[in-house]
């Protein structure tokens, strides 16, 4: 026992006891919430670190005229749209030369990805001089092979639960016997859109989608939403109609986010006939949904500021607008900033308002503004983690680490934007 309690009372013994315990009480919550926050994080990195690499099949690919451009025009899309099955599966024969039977090709051609004939077409298009000469292309690998490689199939499970038999698993160690399989840094995970193949899956478009959405959303919320707190704040008189839209501001802030998602749907969809599954929809819905949050957070700042200055500025002969957007708006911006991009990584977030505007759509091209079909990147997680494919499991925890690194930078700029912005007050 501490030396001060044996100097004092025992009614000042149990108070400086029940203070140490209460202080033991916060620790051991502190302790259990970091606890749970840090199982939850190495679960994920466990599931999706392994999406940050792929599985490589090397196969010599003789790349013939007569199959890919048999009429020598060399047209893009000609190239692009080449039979190159069979010369990947020429390619594959040459070191699995047992495979002669058209079950056994089939199930041959099937180790390397759904999507290796059109990225071989792709490099055709973007090389024509490969055409006529034979080289060694790696082509990704289907993903129960990339499962396979990193550890994630167990060859002496029974045969009838596995995608991959023990004829798959033969001809897989045979590849790797001849060096032919290794694993790479998985560029498509960030170059690409999504795909039904998870080893061909990226999550560019859904990036895109959200950065555009959020684009939207800032354009919108920032500025009606520092207008609102500052008209109400320093022009509006208190009466009953100031109360009641404070009311339902604070209302507002506590709806949840679906219910906005209904009024998308309702207003910009069905009534202003807006673009379905858009990102300039689903940041107007973000919009509203940010902007009592922003409201809030706004009034609060500039409450704080002390009257003193007002007063002051008043004094020298500055008018009222003079005063609030000379004087008392530049103090409180860092703090309007800071609740702005905190409403904004909210945003960043949501699913179920997108849900309800259409943004739940298989999207594979990469949007290039605000009006192009998008999709994003909370829903993008939602839509693999529904898919029955295993290999989506891994690119659902990886796509949920990028979301969290995300949300961590625009809440670290939020602290860093207000420290910079109040040392210069």
């Amino acid at each position: 026992m501490p030396d001060y309690l044996l100097t004092t009372s025992p009614q000042m013994a149990k108070r400086h006891a029940r203070h140490l315990r209460f202080q033991w009480y916060g620790r051991v919550a502190i302790a259990v919430s970091i606890s749970f926050m840090l199982l939850m994080f190495t679960a994920i990195f466990v599931r999706g670190a392994g999406a940050f690499e792929k599985t490589m099949i090397a196969v010599d690919i003789e790349f013939a005229e007569a199959v890919i451009d048999p009429r020598g025009t060399r047209v893009e899309m000609d190239l692009k749209q080449g039979n190159y099955k069979p010369l990947i599966l020429s390619g594959l024969q040459e070191v699995v030369p047992s495979a002669t039977e058209r079950k056994e090709r089939n199930r041959l051609y099937k180790l390397v990805s759904g999507g290796a004939a059109f990225d071989l077409g792709e490099r055709v298009a973007a090389k024509p001089d490969m055409i006529g000469t034979t080289q060694r292309v790696w082509i990704a690998a289907s993903s129960e092979v990339d499962l396979y490689i990193k550890g994630k199939v167990d060859p002496e499970s029974d045969e009838a639960v596995r995608r991959l038999n023990d004829q798959d698993i033969a001809w897989v160690t045979t590849l790797q016997q001849e060096g032919r399989v290794k694993r790479k840094f998985n560029r498509v995970f960030f170059t690409s859109g999504d795909s039904r193949a998870p080893e061909m899956a990226g999550i560019l478009s859904a990036a895109l989608g959200s950065f555009f959405s959020l684009l939207v959303c800032f354009l919108i919320a920032f500025p009606l939403g520092i207008l609102t707190a500052v008209y109400l704040e320093e022009y509006a008189k208190k009466n009953l109609l100031t109360n009641l839209i404070e009311v339902n501001i604070n209302n507002l802030a506590a709806v949840p986010s679906i219910v906005f998602g209904l009024l998308g749907l309702a207003v910009f969809l069905n009534f202003f006939n807006l673009p379905r599954s858009t990102p300039l929809v689903g940041g107007m819905v973000l919009a509203l949904m940010t902007l009592p949050t922003i409201i809030i957070a706004s009034r609060s700042i500039l409450r704080s500021i002390p009257q003193s200055t007002r007063d002051a500025a008043m004094g020298l002969g500055a008018s009222k607008t003079q005063t609030t957007f000379h004087h008392v708006v530049p103090l409180a911006m860092p703090g309007m900033l800071t609740g702005t991009i905190l409403g904004m990584a909210r945003a960043l977030g949501e699913t179920a308002p997108l849900l309800m505007i259409g943004m739940v759509a298989f999207i594979v091209d990469i949007p290039k503004g605000i009006t192009d079909v998008a999709t994003s990147l909370p829903v993008q997680i939602f839509l693999w983690a529904d898919s029955p494919e295993k290999g989506f499991v891994e690119l659902t925890s990886a796509a949920i680490m990028v979301l969290l690194v995300f949300l961590i930078l625009m809440n670290l700029f939020a602290v860093y934007l207000r420290r910079r912005l109040e040392s210069r007050r």
